[in-house]
């Protein structure tokens, strides 16, 4: 059986994929001494040539695989890699790279100590990150920890690592899974990390956040990131809160 299966949602990523990103996570896990595997999951990018550029390079590459699938956002891409996933331990992580995957080497000794969720943290720190949304992210953390997840820091760090049974367990409870898909339009951040950590804690799996560096990457032209729709996808984020909590209260995410 592989040990690690790194799945990469991906959507109008050309100009990360140019400057290098799979490269540097090839030439990393070419040098350890644990089986792996590189799953990339588009998210159905309208731009050709990111579609183009990931699939070629994972052809050119074993151990990469390349997954094309319609467009419905992030969490769809990265539950779409975790099926496919044949590793013990699945990590999804951003195709920018501003959390490096050489930090995963913080978070696979936690697995032995019987952790089943070791997630990735930024901290309260955010280089090169605009004071605007560094702000934005303290209020959105304070909100969010005095709600839910009181004990971690930082939810949305794009660089969390689960036991595979585990993520194919709690992944199905997210309300966007079980929902019909609406159309989407765009790249899109949501709270799904919190949804995904509130099952597990309350599912009983342990889990523990530990800090990694963190540095602005992302080069990419076909995202979105105006204020107005930073604004808005905060907004939104904030009602999701409101709903896990309540989902919460009422016990949804127990074993029954």
């Amino acid at each position: 059986m592989i040990y690690l299966s790194v799945i990469i949602p991906s959507y109008n990523e050309a100009e990360n994929i140019r400057r290098g990103v799979l490269a540097e996570v090839r030439d990393f896990l070419k040098k350890q001494d644990f089986s792996w595997e590189v799953i990339v999951s588009d998210d159905g990018s309208p731009d050709k040539e990111s579609r183009k550029l990931a699939q070629d390079f994972c052809k050119a590459n074993p151990g990469f695989r390349f997954l094309d699938n319609e467009h419905a956002g992030k969490p769809f891409a990265v539950w779409s890699g975790i099926q496919e996933a044949r590793g013990e331990i699945v990590l999804f992580t951003d195709m920018d790279q501003s959390t490096p995957l050489t930090e995963i080497k913080k978070l696979l000794p936690y697995f032995h100590e019987g952790y089943d969720i070791v997630i990735g943290s930024r901290g309260l720190e955010r280089k090169k990150s605009s004071l605007f949304r560094r702000l934005a992210s303290m209020i959105f953390r304070e909100f969010r920890r005095s709600v839910l997840l009181t004990e971690i820091i930082d939810t949305q760090a794009g660089f969390k690592a689960f036991r595979s049974e585990v993520a194919r367990e709690i992944f199905p409870l997210l309300a966007i899974m079980r929902a019909p898909r609406e159309k989407t339009v765009g790249w899109k951040v949501t709270s799904f990390d919190v949804e995904l950590l509130v099952a597990g804690e309350m599912r009983g799996y342990k889990i523990v956040e530990v800090p990694v560096s963190w540095e602005d990457r992302d080069v990419s032209r076909g995202k979105s990131r105006s204020t107005i729709k930073f604004i808005d996808e905060s907004l939104e984020m904030v009602n999701e809160v409101i709903r896990v909590k309540f989902n919460q209260l009422r016990g949804f995410y127990s074993r029954k």
